[in-house]
This record gives structure tokens, C-alpha cells and sequence, in this order.
């Protein structure tokens, strides 16, 4: 069989080839179910290198988060990663990274830079970078945690000196990744109070992506989520923009 030469072809010579992609190392505890959820945020030119904490047979809770934030463990799995050379490296899990305050988040950025990383970020920290790219204080706070967790990211919030003006919880201890839209939508809407400037959603394991727009159109507010602030940190970190439609964080920090 002979095929015909397609003249709108580019030569091989006038491709971008590999050496022209970015790389960010993303580091996420053994039950994220969400990968495909942080690739929507990426834009043209960069690729997502994952790698998992070890597995822990136990609920989600204060002792899970404890565990899943062991630096040694993220350290070796920053390693891991870091054979492909990424140019940011993410922890991507909230809980793990608020479990001890704004200090201990900041420590784990450390401990992952110590094992490589050439930049790091939590998503915890991401999430005060994005309140303060936003020039937001005042936050409403939905979780899908048991009251423990919802109460110590409420703390890590106000360490952070933000004022959390509400929160609301679901009250789960595993399976987060199945939650459907309607039920993280009356969530949200549970928590939101008039003198809340923003809303933020935890957990990497939770959906967000498709609702964002949807909320914020109909409460008139930034909504955040742990997912969104976890690429756009990263993101921002090497130089690059998140890419969304109609979200409000990408829109206020575009350019």
C-alpha cells in the first residue's frame, strides 16, 4: 500500500520534540483517585509525573493524615520522581499537609526540597497563596471530612490569618472519590455564608473541576478547591497559568 504525502504535515525537524515539555512532580497519598482531575488544569507543554505514599489500612481521619505526611516517606518518593527531573514538585493532599499547622506545611516543602525538588509546594500552602492572590480573608469552608479533620484545617486557616466565617462537613472516612456533583454542590451551598468572600473545597480526592463555574455563577464568589490550587500552585511555581473555563482564581491571576 502506497500513502499519499500530506503537504500540511510539518517536517520532522520543525517538531517541538520531548525536550520541549515541562514537567511537574506530583507526590499524592496511595488512594488518590483523581489524577485525571489535575490534568485539566495543565496547559499545552506540561506533563504530570505521579508517584503515591505508602498504603495505610485505616479510614480517613487524624491518624491517616498523620501517617500520610511522614517526610521520610515523601522524601522517598520525591526521589522517586525526581529521575524524570521535574521543575516543580506538588504534595497533592490537603489533609496531609494542614495536619500540623502552617509551620508543619511549610516543613514538608522543605524536607521536599531537601530530597530534590527544585521547587515544591504543598496543597495547603497553595491554598493561602491563592487567598492572597485573591486578596481574600473571610472563608467559608466545605469539607467531606469527619468534624477532626474539618476542625484542624480551620485552625490551619486561621494560623494562616484568615477568618474561617463558617464550615460544613460530610462527615466521611473513606471512599471520598465517588461523591457525586449534586452532593459537594449542597455542600457548598450549606456552607457559604453573606459575609464570606470565598468559598474553599478540601480534598484532592474530591471532584471539583466541572462545578466550580457552576457555583460561583450562582453565589457570586470565588469557589475554590483543593485540586484547583494544588496545579495552579505548582503552576505558578514554574512559570506557567492554570487553564479553566469561567474560574474565577485562574481569571483574577491571568498574566
Amino acid at each position: 500500500m502506497t500513502l499519499e504525502r500530506n503537504p500540511s504535515f510539518a517536517a520532522v525537524s520543525d517538531l517541538p520534540g520531548p525536550q520541549a515539555w515541562q514537567d511537574i512532580g506530583v507526590v499524592c497519598p496511595f488512594d488518590m483517585a483523581l489524577d485525571h482531575e489535575l490534568w485539566r488544569w495543565m496547559p499545552d507543554g506540561v506533563n504530570l509525573i505521579f508517584t503515591r505514599t505508602p498504603y495505610y489500612d485505616q479510614p480517613v481521619g487524624l491518624d491517616m493524615a498523620e501517617e500520610i505526611s511522614d517526610h521520610g516517606e515523601i522524601q522517598d518518593a520525591v526521589r522517586s520522581v525526581m529521575a524524570i527531573r521535574p521543575a516543580v514538585v506538588a504534595y497533592a493532599c490537603t489533609s496531609g499537609s494542614f495536619i500540623h499547622g502552617v509551620e508543619g506545611a511549610r516543613n514538608l516543602s522543605k524536607a521536599m526540597a531537601a530530597a530534590g525538588a527544585p521547587a515544591a509546594v504543598t496543597t495547603s500552602e497553595g491554598l493561602l497563596m491563592a487567598l492572597d492572590a485573591l486578596g481574600m480573608t473571610r472563608v467559608a469552608v466545605a469539607t467531606p471530612y469527619l468534624a477532626e479533620l474539618t476542625d484542624r484545617l480551620t485552625s490551619f486557616l486561621e494560623q494562616g490569618g484568615k477568618s474561617v466565617v463558617s464550615h460544613e462537613g460530610l462527615g466521611l472516612d473513606r471512599d471520598i472519590w465517588k461523591i457525586p456533583y449534586a452532593t459537594t454542590c449542597e455542600l457548598i451551598r450549606r456552607a457559604d455564608r453573606p459575609d464570606a468572600e470565598v468559598i474553599f473545597v478540601s480534598c484532592t480526592n474530591l471532584p471539583t473541576y466541572d462545578l466550580i463555574a457552576q457555583m460561583e455563577q450562582e453565589l457570586g464568589k470565588p469557589v475554590i478547591t483543593a485540586n484547583q490550587v494544588t496545579a495552579w500552585s505548582a503552576l505558578r511555581l514554574m512559570g506557567r497559568e492554570a487553564v479553566g473555563p469561567h474560574q474565577a482564581l485562574l481569571q483574577a491571576t491571568e498574566g
